[in-house]
C-alpha cells in the first residue's frame, strides 16, 4: 500500500508528437482521481467522522434549546451545518457505492449494502425500544403501562424495522415533553429519515449495474445527474437564498411499502449530491486532482453559502472540495477512521442521545456541557456498534461465495525422472 508520503506531488504525463514522445509535468495537477483515490490511502474516514459530528453539533442547538441549527443565519436560510453534512454524506456515498456497484454482481452488491446499514440500524432500534424508551417513560410517568398501547414499543418496531421510520415517537412521550417545553422535537430519533433515501439510491445503483449502465454506458449517469441538477437549479437560480428542498415543490410525498413516506423533492436534492459522487467515480480517469481547483471549490462553496446561490454552484463545488480533501490531506489524517468507522454509529445514535439528555434536563447546564456529554455518550455507543455489530456483520460479506480454486498441486515426479533431472 502506498503511504501518504509516497503520493506524487506532480503527475508526469507523456505526449506523442509524430515519432517523438515528450515528457512534461503539469504543475496544476497531481494526477487523476483514478490514480490517487485507491484503497484506504485517503482521508474518507476522517471526512465521514467530521460530517457525522457536524450533524450532531448542528442538532445540539435545536434539540437542546429550540433555536435554529448552526449555519442557518450564516447561509441566509439556504441550509445549515447538519443538512450540509448530509449532502456531503451523499456525495461520498455516491463515490463508494458506485465503485461497489460496478465491481460486484448485483445480488452481492445488495447483500453488502444491507450488511452495512441494517444490522447497526436494527440494534439501534432495539436499544431505543428496550432501554431508552422504557427508562424515559418511567422517568416522566412513573409507570410502564402506556408503552403497551397504540403507538407503543411494539408498534414502533413494526413501523420502523425496515428503515421505514413511519413512527417517530413512542407512546406520545416526546410529544408530551415537547408540549411541556422540555424537548423541542417530537421524534425519538429524527436523523434516521435519511436512511430510506440512501437505500433508494442503492436500489438505483443496482438497476444501473444490472442494466450495464455503470460499466458500459456511463453517459446515462451523466444525463441523470444533469437532469437532477436542472431540477435543482431551474428554481434556485431565481432566488439567491433558495432554501433547497424546503422551497421546492416537486410532486407529492409517496408512501412506499416497507419504506414509508418518501418525498420526491428530497430524493431530487439528495439524489443530485449522490449522482455527483457517482460521476466522480465513473469518470475518475478524467478528473484531475488539483490544488488550485480544490482551493477555488472551497472558496466558491463558502461564498455561495454566505452570499447566495448555494444550490446553483455550491453543491458541485462542495463535491469537488470533499474529493480534493480526501486525497490531499496529509498522511496522518489518512489513518483516522481507516480501520474503525464510527461515523455511521455517530449518525444513528446522536439524535437519540440528545433527546435522552434533553428529557433528563441536561441542557440547563449550558450548550458546552450538553454537547460534550452528547458526544461522549454517542461515540461510546458508536464504538460499541462498530466493534460488536457492524464489523462482525461485514465479515459476512462473502457468505455463500465459492472460494476460487487455487493452482493445481504439482505431483511429485517419479523416482526415475528425479534421477534424470537431478
Amino acid at each position: 500500500m502506498i503511504s501518504g508520503t509516497d503520493l506524487p506531488d506532480i503527475a508526469t504525463r507523456q505526449v506523442r508528437v509524430g515519432t517523438r514522445t515528450f515528457t512534461y509535468t503539469p504543475r496544476w495537477s497531481h494526477g487523476t482521481v483514478a490514480e490517487l483515490l485507491r484503497g484506504r490511502n485517503n482521508s474518507l474516514g476522517l471526512l465521514r467522522l467530521l460530517l457525522a459530528t457536524a450533524v450532531v453539533a448542528s442538532h445540539a442547538r435545536v434539540l437542546g434549546y429550540g433555536g435554529k441549527e448552526f449555519g442557518h443565519t450564516f447561509t441566509g436560510g439556504q441550509t445549515d451545518l447538519g443538512k450540509l453534512a448530509v449532502y456531503g454524506f451523499f456525495v461520498l456515498s455516491g463515490i463508494l457505492v458506485a465503485r461497489s456497484g460496478a465491481r460486484l454482481p448485483v445480488g452481492r452488491f445488495l447483500w453488502h449494502r444491507a450488511l452495512r446499514i441494517l444490522p447497526g440500524f436494527w440494534v439501534c432500534l432495539a436499544v431505543t425500544v428496550l432501554v431508552v424508551a422504557p427508562l424515559l417513560y418511567w422517568k416522566v410517568h412513573s409507570t410502564f403501562a402506556g408503552l403497551n398501547g397504540p403507538g407503543g414499543l411494539v408498534a414502533h418496531v413494526k413501523a420502523n424495522w425496515l428503515i421505514a421510520t413511519r413512527q417517530y415517537d413512542i407512546a406520545g412521550l416526546m410529544q408530551h415533553q415537547r408540549v411541556a417545553g422540555v424537548t423541542h422535537n417530537a421524534a425519538f430519533n429524527g436523523s434516521l429519515w435519511t436512511l430510506r433515501h440512501e437505500a433508494l439510491c442503492y436500489v438505483v445503483v443496482a438497476v444501473l449495474a444490472v442494466t450495464g449502465v455503470l460499466t458500459r454506458a456511463r453517459r446515462a449517469v451523466l444525463l441523470l445527474t444533469g437532469f437532477l441538477g436542472w431540477l435543482v437549479i431551474r428554481q434556485a437560480i431565481d432566488e439567491r437564498f433558495w432554501a433547497g428542498a424546503y422551497d421546492a415543490h416537486y410532486f407529492h410525498a409517496v408512501d412506499l411499502p416497507g419504506v414509508g413516506f418518501v418525498t420526491p423533492v428530497w430524493m431530487i436534492y439528495l439524489g443530485f449530491a449522490f449522482s455527483l459522487g457517482m460521476l466522480i467515480e465513473l469518470y475518475k480517469e478524467r478528473i484531475p486532482v488539483s490544488d488550485p481547483l480544490g482551493v477555488i471549490s472551497l472558496v466558491v462553496m463558502a461564498g455561495s453559502l454566505h452570499f447566495g446561490y448555494f444550490f446553483v454552484v455550491g453543491v458541485p463545488a462542495f463535491a469537488y472540495a470533499l474529493l480534493w480533501l480526501a486525497i490531499r490531506l496529509p498522511g496522518p489524517f489518512r489513518r483516522i477512521g481507516a480501520r474503525n468507522d464510527y461515523s455511521y454509529g455517530i449518525y444513528i445514535y446522536g439524535f437519540l442521545v440528545q433527546q435522552t439528555l434533553a428529557v433528563l434536563d441536561v441542557p440547563r447546564f449550558g450548550l458546552a456541557v450538553y454537547f460534550a456529554l452528547t458526544m461522549a455518550l454517542t461515540v461510546a455507543l458508536a464504538a460499541a456498534s462498530w466493534h460488536l455489530v457492524e464489523q462482525p456483520a461485514l465479515r459476512l460479506k462473502d457468505l455463500g461465495r465459492s472460494t476460487p480454486a487455487g493452482p493445481a498441486p504439482v505431483s511429485p515426479a517419479p523416482a526415475k525422472e528425479k534421477a534424470a533431472v537431478g
